[in-house]
């Protein structure tokens, strides 16, 4: 049995991860926490446990004292905020007797700001890059970038933050923040023309398995419907090539777009993404895939591709007070 710990565990990824590994077929015990005791981490996991906030100074002693409890073999991070305490912090963690799940360090730092990342696709002059800049003049902007553009957060994840510029009134309010926490970005391709691909690094630039998704965003940024795509190269050879020089490692997300003929790049996430659940149906359990990889040194062998479509919904979790009670 192995004993695996998912923070973040009341949304959907950390959630999403807790499923995949029960339904993996393997024999596990799933410890979920997170800072809110009415979620529906329970419902997936054999064991809740109500977190301290990541940003509290606590964190880490409660972490800690966690894992050694419940003789935790390795720590799977459901949202971002741990996912880079714990990069910062990752000795602490397997003094305590376990293995945290982590990317390679420098490519969590590159993701971590949006502009660092940008930057580095420039570098290597990838033809994925989408043209961005930290200017604040609007007509030099629609100049470099075009009508409509984008500005987003440096730092954030999913689509939150992003708004569409039209004209100057709507770019007003946010000048002051270009170059700051804000960038400004090309508008590429069209909200129903994003794919999303799952590989799983090797740290040494490739990878052995992926899968690919054209998706359609909910309101707040996740997946909302995805739809399996085989053969299609643009996708996996971009990836490739983007991991030649990124060395992602263990479970990676890419973000592409199409524009015209060309497959540009949103961005990357070093770490199991929201959409995670949906590829377990499909065959492709990441979660179990990092358990075997980080625990075992397993790499995990190419996977059978399985087409299909998966929408996602609102459920109910009913916990009666009463256990004679029934729907």
């Amino acid at each position: 049995m192995t004993r695996v710990l998912v923070s973040g565990a009341s949304g959907i990824n950390g959630y999403g991860i807790l499923k995949a590994l029960r339904n993996s077929g393997r024999d596990h015990h799933l410890v979920g926490t997170s800072t809110h005791a009415n979620s529906p981490a329970n419902h997936f996991s054999d064991v809740f446990v109500q977190a301290v906030p990541t940003a509290d100074p606590s964190y880490f002693d409660w972490l800690t004292a966690t894992v050694r409890e419940h003789q935790i073999e390795i720590v799977v991070p459901g949202i971002e905020a741990d996912m880079y305490s714990w990069a910062g912090n990752a000795e602490a963690i397997v003094d305590a007797g376990a293995t945290p799940m982590l990317n390679n360090l420098e490519l969590l730092t590159i993701c971590k700001d949006k502009w660092k990342f940008a930057e580095r696709l420039r570098e290597q002059r990838d033809p994925a890059l989408i043209d961005s800049s930290l200017e604040s003049n609007f007509d030099l902007l629609v100049d470099q970038l075009g009508l409509p553009f984008i500005i987003k957060p440096r730092r954030g994840y999913g689509s939150r933050g992003v708004v569409a510029i039209t004209d100057a009134d709507s770019f007003l309010p946010f000048e002051d923040q270009i170059g700051g926490s804000l960038m400004a970005q090309e508008y590429v391709g069209s909200d129903d023309e994003e794919f999303t691909v799952a590989v799983f690094g090797d740290g040494a630039g490739g990878f052995d398995t992926s899968l690919t998704m054209r998706r359609t965003l909910s309101r707040d940024g996740y997946t909302e419907a995805a739809e399996v795509i085989s053969d299609d190269a643009r996708f996996t050879d971009a990836a490739a090539r983007i991991s030649r020089y990124l060395l992602p490692l263990g479970p990676t997300n890419f973000q592409f777009r199409i524009s015209g003929d060309s497959v540009k790049l949103l961005e990357v996430n070093p770490r199991i993404s929201s959409s995670t659940s949906i590829r377990a149906a499909f065959g492709y359990n990441e979660p179990q895939m990092a358990i075997d990889f980080f625990l075992s040194g397993t790499a995990p062998a190419p996977l059978p591709t399985t087409t299909g479509r998966a929408v996602r919904y609102i459920e109910d979790i009913i916990t009666f007070t009463d256990a004679s009670a029934s729907v």
